[in-house]
């Protein structure tokens, strides 16, 4: 009996791995005969596991079924989930946190003390700043995710910055998450142009619109499109910035949704930002502790000289 328990483990092992298996490689892995295997298989089926005999040449796959039936994870994979979840607990969804809470808690109470030891150790050494941004709605999220990948028309009312709200309809293309923010970039069938929103900002109508043909995208590189968006295009100051410091350096001082950062040379690199306030713009810069030359926009070359002058006036 505890043989052919350990041998059921071994097979449900081998059919997570995302591939077909043809019943001679199975029985060769376990040790076993090819009818052995199909009886296995079978009492797999009888527990809830939705084994699937592919077509062709006989062999089986693991697919999905009406409910979750129990993984089997190595170590690694299980370190992973269990800080994966950890940091749900603070992450930028609303109400994952309860849930990531209760998945742990049935994670932490199987962990092998080995695989305990090695999580304990990760977050007796991990410090966690809080965000307290605001978060998205799951449903809302997945709403988006479902629609990207049906090619499906999205219809929402979007938030402002000023609070207002508008009747947005686009063809979303993928979802970029920052790390702090989730965003949708998609195209805008008012505008005739790409656009970023923010994705705690979006509210889903029901229903959609219809299926489009995806349109190429703005950018290859979506992560330096959406960053250059959203941390100077919407804003009413635009800055370009020399920063007489390392791109990795100055990089380490401003979050991809603030600023962009592109290397000039070992020494010195640009920075393009943006605000709606010029003196928030030269604070910013001013605060980074690098040498710095702005070259535009003209308003705050001109705001700064001003500021200067009432400081310097301010110690004499």
């Amino acid at each position: 009996m505890w043989e052919t328990s350990a041998r059921l483990l071994r097979l449900l092992s081998l059919l997570q791995t995302p591939r077909d298996w043809s019943g001679a490689d199975l029985a060769a892995r376990l040790g076993v005969d090819a009818r052995t295997v199909r009886r296995d298989i079978q009492k797999l089926r009888d527990l809830g596991y939705p084994v699937h005999a592919t077509p062709g040449a006989a062999g089986y796959r693991l697919g999905a079924g009406s409910k979750l039936p129990p993984l089997l994870l190595d170590d690694d994979e299980a370190v992973a989930v269990a800080v994966g979840l950890r940091t749900a607990v603070r992450g930028a969804v609303t109400g994952i946190e309860d849930s990531s809470l209760r998945a742990l808690a049935k994670l932490d109470q199987v962990l092998p003390s080995r695989v305990r030891h090695r999580v304990d150790l990760l977050r007796s050494v991990t410090v966690t700043v809080p965000d307290g941004g605001p978060t998205v709605d799951p449903d809302v999220l997945t709403a988006i995710a479902a629609a990207c990948r049906d090619h499906q028309r999205l219809r929402f009312d979007y938030q402002r910055h000023d609070g207002s709200t508008s009747l947005r309809e686009t063809e979303p293309h993928r979802l970029v998450h920052t790390g702090r923010r989730w965003y949708l970039v998609g195209w805008d069938t008012d505008r005739r142009d790409w656009r970023t929103y923010r994705a705690d900002r979006i509210r889903p109508r029901i229903p959609g619109g219809p299926r489009f043909v995806p349109r190429t995208p703005p950018d290859v590189d979506l992560a330096g499109y959406l960053t250059h968006g959203v941390s100077s295009a919407p804003y009413r100051h635009r800055a370009r910035i020399t920063v007489y410091a390392p791109a990795e350096a100055v990089a380490d001082r401003i979050p991809p949704t603030i600023g962009m950062v592109e290397a000039v040379d070992e020494d010195s690199c640009v920075l393009h930002t943006g605000s709606n306030s010029l003196d928030e713009l030269a604070l910013y810069v001013a605060l980074l502790g690098f040498r710095f030359r702005i070259h535009e926009p003209a308003e705050l070359i001109a705001h700064v000289r001003g500021l200067v002058a009432r400081l310097t006036e301010a110690v004499e």
